[in-house]
């Protein structure tokens, strides 16, 4: 009785993980494979050169800084909005609420058509910053911008539901017992969000690498300066060059996963200190 109740615990579960496993093949597996096959097929002389050209290297640190970047300033911020909207009420909540999603439902090349409009030296708010000595668009700092502004709904999203599960018994024990506000937040909330808030800033981070649309209009293109990865991988399509495209893309892939396999390594330890103490 005891092996039938555990096999009708998942109804078709024989079923369903092929399917998983089938589908994880399908949309993941088989594409990242191919993609290691066609670089394979370019040779090592090839493969350094092409990986290793300064102009790719340029392109590759403004892809990853930037979005890294993007990425912190997410974090701060996006814990802000998530806080805020848990925890206050006020006209116009459900609003906001809606709007933190908008760079979803938004097309990538319409939110870097409009921020371009908006941070250009002639647009509404970089025509104020422009006699500052501050220029937003076609530099690494428009880049940013454009990848904060696409970036921040992953890190409210992930955050928002944590700090709505949270019990704030011990949030008024402490203040009870003395503890500032600072402290509080320090000992015992930031611990409990923290495993929840670095999944948002590799989701963040990762979203980062890869943009393409959102960004290729603010960023001018210009070689050394302000070129993006993705721009490259395009530019190597374009000419019908599929090995040195899936090579640039080969390096973003590798070192996209070494940081993901870091953040989820540091979040299991958060979550271990968190579930010991």
């Amino acid at each position: 009785m005891k092996g039938s109740a555990n096999r009708r615990a998942l109804p078709g579960f024989g079923l369903s993980l092929g399917y998983t496993i089938f589908y994880l093949c399908v949309i993941v597996l088989i594409p990242l494979a191919g993609v290691f096959i066609k670089t394979a097929g370019m040779g090592w002389t090839d493969f350094v050169h092409t990986i290793w050209n300064a102009r790719v290297i340029a392109a590759y640190k403004v892809s990853f800084l930037t979005a890294l970047a993007a990425a912190g300033i997410n974090a701060v911020f996006g814990l802000l909005v998530a806080w805020v909207l848990v925890r206050y009420r006020f006209p116009g909540k459900s609003l906001v609420d809606s709007l933190v999603d908008l760079p979803f439902a938004l097309p990538t090349a319409v939110a870097g058509i409009a921020l371009t409009t908006i941070y250009a030296p002639n647009g509404w708010i970089g025509s104020k910053l422009e006699p500052l000595g501050l220029k937003v668009a076609f530099t690494p700092l428009g880049i940013t911008i454009a990848l904060v502004f696409i970036g921040l709904p992953f890190v409210v999203r992930t955050v928002q539901p944590i700090l709505q599960d949270l019990e704030k018994d011990t949030e008024e024990a402490a203040v009870m017992l003395g503890a500032y506000r600072w402290r509080t937040f320090r000992r015992i909330i930031f611990p409990e969000i923290a495993p929840a808030l670095l999944t948002g800033f590799a989701l963040a981070f990762a979203r980062g690498i890869g943009e393409y649309g959102s960004v290729v209009f603010i960023s001018g293109n210009m070689p050394m300066k302000t070129e993006i990865a993705p721009l490259l991988i395009m530019t190597k399509l374009e000419q019908y060059d599929y090995a040195g495209a899936t090579a640039i893309a080969l390096v973003m892939l590798v070192v996209s996963f070494i940081a993901l396999l870091i953040i989820n390594f540091l979040q299991a330890r958060i979550s271990r200190r968190t579930t010991s103490a």
